[in-house]
Parts: structure tokens; sequence; C-alpha cells
């Protein structure tokens, strides 16, 4: 059963907290339309749960949870989980939105610095559950259990780093990814269209609903015959890979953007963008009825 939370939005000025308002308000209703709503409440009966301040001592009494969903800066992380340290009450959960910096690098000199984490969502996070939870060396296990379990009761899909990592999960895997798509252009194997339809329409569907791991399983007759027959296959693949790109070489940026150009026009972003959040909308829903099934 779907939690049903009081939620108060802290932004420095009503005109950003207008604009917020405004964005929830449309997500919920576009997630009542089709039929994505994580719990049995309405979109009106959600929204009535949200009120807003610019006050943060304001927006963090009595808070069991706080998000933080700032600019991507450790010195300005830094400044406002100080300032959300010293306003909220020690039992307070403070976590963050960051996709690429450790929670150690901005909540070490905090007083209590055990109930901190990083909490990231992936984009985008209106038809994408999975949320990673990264503590810091020094968060206490029951903060992140508990974190864990308020993600669950909201519908959402968390994972729990055991250890601190850069990049956490979901950029290392994605960065690993790109390094190898970025080489196989770059060296003339692939062009930018056959990469992504690698992704697209081979292993993109399988790992929709296995993951890497499920899909070696399966192809095979379980991971033990997988690693024992393919071993050697892999370490020598990987072997050959090349050095990792600096990702500014600019003969591969050009070939990139020429092809996307003709697929994707920047131009057109928008629409591009708004076409994506409507397939994933598609999947969504089928993973639910499959579910469900």
């Amino acid at each position: 059963m779907t939690e049903r939370y009081p939620v108060c939005l802290y932004d420095i000025g009503e005109e950003q907290l207008a604009k917020a308002r405004e964005t929830v308000k449309n997500n919920l209703e576009k997630l009542e339309e089709e039929g994505l709503s994580r719990g049995s409440s309405t979109a009106a009966e959600a929204l009535a749960r949200i009120t807003s301040t610019t006050s943060l001592q304001d927006a963090l009494a009595g808070a069991i949870y706080a998000q933080e969903s700032t600019m991507e800066s450790v010195d300005f992380k830094k400044r406002i989980f100080k300032d959300m340290d010293a306003a909220a009450a020690p039992s307070t959960i403070l976590a963050s939105s960051t996709s690429t910096i450790p929670a150690s690098v901005f909540t070490e000199g905090l007083q209590n610095r055990f109930r901190c984490l990083v909490v990231h969502p992936v984009n985008p996070p209106l038809y994408l559950t999975l949320t990673e939870l990264g503590p810091a060396p020094w968060t206490d296990a029951s903060v992140v259990d508990r974190a864990y379990e308020i993600m669950e009761s909201i519908g959402q899909a968390p994972i729990r780093l055991k250890k601190e990592v850069l990049g956490f999960a979901v950029n290392r895997l994605q960065y690993a990814l790109l390094a190898e798509s970025w080489r196989l252009v770059k060296d003339g194997v692939l062009s930018v269209e056959d990469v992504d339809k690698v992704m697209s329409e081979g292993l993109g569907p399988r790992y929709a609903f296995y993951g890497p791991f499920g899909v070696i399983h399966l192809n095979a007759a379980g991971v033990r015959d997988y690693c024992t027959r393919y071993a050697g296959g892999i370490r020598r693949v990987l072997d050959d890979a090349g050095e990792t790109p600096t990702f500014d070489e600019e003969e591969v940026i050009g070939e990139l953007e020429t092809s996307l150009q003709r697929s994707l026009p920047v131009e057109r972003m928008g629409e591009h963008s708004a076409e994506r959040a409507q397939k994933l909308a598609e999947l969504a829903k089928l993973k639910r009825k499959l579910k469900k099934d």
C-alpha cells in the first residue's frame, strides 16, 4: 500500500514555488490520465497535501525526511546542507538528489552527519522508479534502512549502495557503456546509428526486464554455466578494449552531432523529450501489467 505523506516545498522565492506547484500539478494529472498513479489518491487529493514556503525552518519543522534537489555544485550543497542540518530535528533524514557527488564530500563537517545520504532518482523520474541510496561512510545504517522504506512506500524502486563510490551505480554502468560506444564510433567499427540500434533493438529490451545478470543467467544453463563457457572470451574482448575516451575528441563529437541532428534535431528537443516520455509511459504500463499478471 502506497503511503500518503504531507509534503512541503521550499524555495527562495514565490515565483519559483509557483512554477514548482504547477509542474507537480501537471505531473500528477498526467500520471492519473495514464493510469500510472503510484497510490489510490486522486491528483487533486495528492495536490491538497502539498504546501510551500520560502522559510527553510518552516519547511523542515516536524519533517521526517527532506530531499534536496538544487544545483550540482559541491560548494552550494555544503551551504544548503549546513543550513538544513541546523534547522531540522536530529531525527530528520537529509537526502540529496545529486547524480555524481558522494555524500561525504558535502556532509563531513556537519554536526548530525550520521543522518545524511544521497537518494538519487533516475531521469525522467515521472516514469522511472529506480532510486539510488548512497550513504557516506558515517551514515547510520538505520537512516539508510528508513530512507529505503520511505522510497518503497511511495512506489519507488530503491537500491542500496553498500559503500560510497564515485558516480554511484547508474552512472558507473552508463559511463562504461558510453565509453565503449564512443570507441566503436571512433575506431570506425560502427556508425552512430548502428550503435544506438544495438541498444534499442537488442540489449535495451532485454535489460528492461532482467538486467545484465539476469540476461546472462537466461542465456545459458544458469550463471555458473555462462561463466564457465564464456569467461575466457569475455576477458579477451575486454582486454582488446582501448583506452578510456577523453570525450572531447572533435572528430567523434562531430560525427555524433551530424547523426543525431538528423534523427533528433536540437531545434525540436521539446518534441523529442515529450515523445520519449510517452514511450516510457507505455513501457511503465506494460511492466505494471506484467507484474500484476
